[in-house]
């Protein structure tokens, strides 16, 4: 039943579409919340000028809901197909428009998901579907990943604390983001490098604003607690701290777009030897544990081509290289690279696309008992091509292709290994999100 209006919905978007195109660009640009319906920027408009007026008075809300069917179509573990979908509610408070005092910002993240991902069907350590990741891995839940507020002190520095929703950090403007609007497989949103860094935690920190423009420079420092968790408040599990930087500069490189971004952290937690937070499919038991782990990575994205840098339209470039320890993390070396675009098409302003290449190092974890010495894992690979078509400014539909070399040997139960690791597997997919 769930396919059946999957089908349905996508055929009547498809006829709406070429509605919508011709005044699609204007409402892209100025992202207003009145309109009329195919080309304003959410689907429930400006509830009659309510909107408007809290978002004059500093407070919005931002809601999407984004569906997603995936299949392995060739190798892997298992063929099914599987479909799952996130809700995410955002909303955000500006002190100083709201006539209290300057500076101060709250927000609160409220986000669940239904059903399931074919992440544990393809072999691989890297999720082909980020977005079901979101806010934890097991689908039919509701949590609040983030809520947490920020005080500027002066246009150059604030403070931030509360629970923090992580997945802003290694921003890129061509492969980033929870899998809803570019890339769906999670080796190209952020750096596996990092992974470490629990998605919603407690925290607080400091910020900078070098030119006092955060588009022009941001650099951030963090003290984040190791053990935190989407469901759960944070306080009821605190041990082990990571200790985090990162600092990302918009450049101007031949008076085209660009930015660069470095990062390190450091944690003190007690780790096993492979983290299960993705759901690895290896049995834990007997992995040596160890304390600490540190890990360092870098992006950058550069345009090419831009046909409007305001709104960030043109054609660019993307990279990511990480380095971490190699244990708790089996990531111990990576990079992903690849090629991006938005409003590349004339009187398609809002379409975005994406292809890139990703490539992991393996460090295999410290067996003891039989397995000793024995490789588990091996060097994985992966390739990602979509198409983000906007159906309306509020109505996207994304086709995906991924290739995928996995990481895991057949099987691995008890004191039992496999020869033969998992065969390259090939995932279609399809992504509809709808903006509220």
């Amino acid at each position: 039943m769930r396919w059946s209006a999957v089908i349905v919905s996508v055929a009547v978007l498809l006829g709406m579409c070429l509605h919508a195109q011709a005044g699609a660009e204007e409402s892209a640009s100025a992202q207003p919340y009145s309109g009329d319906f195919f080309t304003r920027s959410t689907l429930t408009g400006d509830w009659g000028g309510a909107r408007n007026d809290l978002a004059a008075k500093g407070v919005t809300f931002d809601a999407s809901l984004t569906q997603i069917g995936q299949g392995v179509v060739n190798g892997g573990k298992n063929g099914a197909w599987e479909y799952g979908g996130r809700g995410n509610l955002t909303g955000h408070l500006d002190t100083q428009k709201l006539g209290l005092w300057p500076g101060g910002f709250l927000t609160l993240e409220l986000e669940g998901n239904w059903a399931n991902a074919i992440y544990g069907k393809t072999g691989a350590l890297m999720p082909v579907n980020t977005n079901q990741l979101f806010p934890v891995p097991t689908g039919d839940n509701f949590n609040v990943p983030q809520l947490s507020f920020a005080q500027f002190l002066s246009h150059y520095a604030g403070v931030v604390v509360g629970k923090q929703d992580t997945s802003s950090g290694d921003a890129n403007e061509f492969a980033h983001g929870k899998g809803d609007t570019q890339f769906l497989n999670l080796a190209f949103n952020i750096d596996p490098v990092a992974i470490v860094v629990p998605y919603s935690t407690l925290g607080t920190g400091l910020i900078v604003l070098p030119t006092a423009d955060p588009k022009q420079a941001l650099v951030t420092f963090l003290v984040l607690s190791a053990t935190g968790k989407a469901s759960t408040s944070g306080f009821d599990d605190i041990s082990g701290a990571i200790f985090a930087g990162e600092g990302r500069v918009r450049t101007d490189f031949f008076g085209l777009s660009g930015h660069q971004l470095v990062a390190g952290l450091y944690s003190n937690k007690r780790y096993t030897s492979i983290d299960q937070r993705l759901g690895f499919a290896i049995d834990n038991r007997g992995l040596e544990t160890r304390s600490g782990t540190w890990a360092a990575y870098y992006n950058f994205d550069q345009f090419l081509y831009e046909t409007d840098k305001e709104k960030g339209q043109g054609v660019g470039l993307f990279g990511r290289f990480g380095a971490s320890e190699g244990n708790p993390n089996p990531a111990r070396y990576f990079f992903s690279v690849g090629a991006g675009g938005k409003g590349i098409i004339p009187g398609r302003p809002i379409d975005r696309f994406g292809i890139g290449y990703y490539y992991i190092d393996i460090a295999n974890p410290t067996l003891q008992g039989p397995l000793r010495n024995r490789s588990i894992l091996r060097d994985e690979w992966g390739f990602e091509a979509f198409y983000n078509l906007a159906i309306t400014p509020w109505m996207l539909l994304t086709p995906d292709l991924q290739v995928v070399a996995p990481s895991q040997k057949k099987r691995i139960v008890g004191n039992f290994l496999d020869r033969e690791f998992i065969g390259t597997a090939t995932v279609l997919g399809v992504r509809l999100q709808l903006l509220f």
